[in-house]
């Protein structure tokens, strides 16, 4: 501080003088205190560390320009023409009078220091794009979107450098001449594969044996590691600069992906490419194997082509984030569709809250409005059905993969136990399929109930009677939905079945457990606690040879099960039918039939015989003289 002046006459005279080391103040302003207060200089905005800015985004369906700007920890945001002019001013040196300036002449409109204060703190801050003021690191904590259907747990595999390496050796691949080789030359496969060959057959002769299923399945994610760097070579082929290439978690599932937010500022046609370049290199990678398999003739090569078409279908499907949905969503010029689907459901109820929705909606170009609309009328219809469908089957879900799953997990250890070891590796790869849906489901359901509860407490939020009601609605709902699944109004767990591919379920029971069959009498339903009709001592034979009762009956009589030891001589085959007597009502223990001296022994078993059994008031032997006749043959 310096300070004018020297005695009793400098206190009257105010004339400030600057001096060194402080801002020039009177003696009248140090002996009455009143200093003047001078306003520090705010210092300069600073970018949040990572931040890239991607510039306008090409083909838009909004009516207004949007651009895109990505921050370090992956989150992308949109910005409007003002916001996006600041923060690619924003250096870390320049104040905010020079922003200003430099905005000014940029955007057209005269726009004050304060002006560029307020978008600072108010707008560029709360998106994570620029740093609070005072904090001194350049990391922000910024809010993201809680995506349902995203990517979780990224890690990098191929980073930023190594993916540009590798999409340039590959972006030759993208020249129409080539793509139109490869369509071509892809047509001809499939038609060979499908229509002469036999797609199924590979996948057979795989299924028997466990090493070419481990062979398979590493051919499999070489084609998913493939299909990423089509995406790759597509934005850099297309003019943008490709990201690093990893791994994460859909859902529960290990999913990859490829960083291609540059691909935004090259133009829609650049962008479709970018999307469709996956599956591309999916039918590069099938073309390979197919000359792979000439080359040596091993088919798994063949097996691992047509799994490679279940994975293009996959991936097309527009329902979750995979190529379709980012297909769907840059033909419409729509980055988000998911973000789409509350404003659009919101615009078809009247009011204003219904009036504020259209009005976002308002906000896109006839036709992006035109296809988002139909794929949220069309997408929100089919998850709530199989949401509700999978509410109606959970217990017959859980029994049927609490089952399979215990089975499957002990007839891995089983084979790792006695030493097959390439069986139980197989066996583990089954255990990973029947984990990954369960575990899918249990985080699935979470996610979507702790959502609906929070927006219910938000949208119930100071209307007690509101939320009451509500509550009462979910608890009604979930009485009844608990009642069916008790009283088995709800489907049963489907039956104990053998596995199609035994070699992925080892020590699982290849056969169908055999039904429990009783027999009944004409007279009227089996009676529990008669004697069986099976002749004593015989074990029964195979299902399937129940023969047809003699003339005379009125319904189908007792099914006598032949012992192994027991052969009907004059029987034609199976399935025969011997011509009997009527015995006397009731269960019958033991076949009638010629005298005992023509019933010969015989070590093979043969089909069960029908004895008609009909009530007569006495039995009615039959003469020791007479051959039994023989019987027509049935089918």
């Amino acid at each position: 501080m310096t300070v004018l002046g020297d005695g009793a006459a400098a206190l009257y005279d105010t004339g400030p003088v600057p001096g060194p080391g402080g801002w020039p103040v009177t003696y009248e302003q140090v002996a009455t205190g009143n200093l003047p207060v001078v306003d520090q200089p705010s210092p300069a905005p600073r970018l949040s560390a990572g931040l890239r800015l991607h510039g306008e985004y090409q083909g838009s369906g909004f009516t207004e320009p949007k651009y895109i700007a990505r921050r370090g920890d992956g989150q992308v945001v949109q910005l409007s023409r003002l916001l996006y002019l600041v923060a690619s001013s924003v250096d870390g040196v320049r104040d905010a009078e020079a922003i200003a300036h430099r905005v000014s002449a940029r955007f057209g409109r005269e726009v004050s220091g304060e002006n560029i204060r307020f978008l600072v703190e108010k707008k560029l801050q709360p998106l994570g794009v620029t740093v609070p003021e005072g904090q001194e690191d350049d990391e922000v904590d910024a809010p993201r979107s809680d995506l349902l259907l995203a990517l979780k747990g990224h890690r990098v595999i191929f980073n930023e450098r190594r993916t540009a390496r590798i999409a340039r050796s590959l972006a030759w691949l993208h020249r129409p001449a080539v793509v139109a080789l490869v369509l071509g030359s892809a047509v001809a496969m499939d038609v060979w594969l499908f229509g002469f060959f036999g797609a199924i057959e590979p996948v057979l002769q795989v299924l028997d044996q466990p090493v070419l299923i481990l062979v398979v399945f590493v051919l499999t994610v070489a084609s998913l590691v493939f299909h990423e760097f089509g995406h790759a070579s597509a934005c850099r082929y297309g003019g943008a600069r490709p990201g690093c290439i990893g791994c994460g978690l859909f859902l529960i599932w290990p999913s990859m992906y490829t960083d291609v937010t540059d691909v935004y500022r090259i133009g829609r046609a650049g962008r479709l490419r970018t999307d469709l370049g996956g599956v591309y290199f999916n039918v590069v990678f099938m073309l390979a194997m197919a000359g792979a398999y000439f080359a040596t003739g091993a088919q798994f090569f063949l097996a691992t082509v047509y799994l490679g078409h279940f994975e293009i279908m996959e991936q097309l499907m527009p329902a979750v984030r995979l190529d379709g949905y980012y297909i769907l969503g840059d033909l419409a010029g729509v980055p988000d569709l998911y973000g789409k689907i509350k404003p659009i459901l919101l615009g078809l109820v009247p009011g204003p809250r219904g009036d504020r929705a259209r009005q976002e909606v308002a906000g896109l170009k006839k036709s992006a409005r035109a296809i988002v609309a139909t794929w949220v009328l069309t997408m929100v219809p089919l998850i709530i059905g199989e949401l509700g469908y999978a509410l109606w089957n959970l217990p017959r879900i859980l029994t049927t993969m609490t089952r399979s799953l215990t089975e499957q997990l002990l007839g891995t250890g089983s084979a790792f136990v006695d030493g097959k070891i390439v069986e139980g590796l197989v066996g583990t790869i089954g255990c990973v399929m029947l984990l990954c849906p369960m575990a899918g489901v249990v985080y699935l359901s979470v996610k979507i109930g702790g959502r609906i509860i929070r927006a219910a407490k938000r949208s119930t939020a100071g209307r007690p009677r509101l939320r009451l009601a509500i509550c009462a609605l979910a608890l009604a709902g979930l009485t009844g939905l608990s009642y069916a699944w008790v009283s088995g109004v709800t489907p049963k767990p489907l039956p104990k079945q053998p596995p199609i591919a035994p070699i992925l379920q080892p020590g699982v029971p290849t056969e169908e457990p055999p039904p429990a069959r009783r027999a009944s009498t004409p007279d009227g339903p089996e009676d529990s606690g008669a004697p069986s009709d099976t002749v004593s001592g015989a074990p029964a034979a195979s299902a399937g040879a129940s023969a047809v009762p003699s003339a005379g009956a009125t319904s189908p009589g007792a099914s006598a099960s032949a012992s192994p030891s027991a052969s009907v001589p004059g029987s034609p085959g199976q399935g025969a039918t011997s011509s009997q007597a009527p015995t006397s009502a009731g269960p019958v223990t033991e076949p009638v039939s010629s005298p005992p001296a023509s019933v010969p022994e015989s070590s093979t078993p043969t089909p069960s015989e029908s004895v008609p059994v009909s009530p007569t008031p006495s039995p009615s032997p039959p003469p020791a003289s007479d051959p039994p006749s023989p019987a027509p043959a049935t089918s």
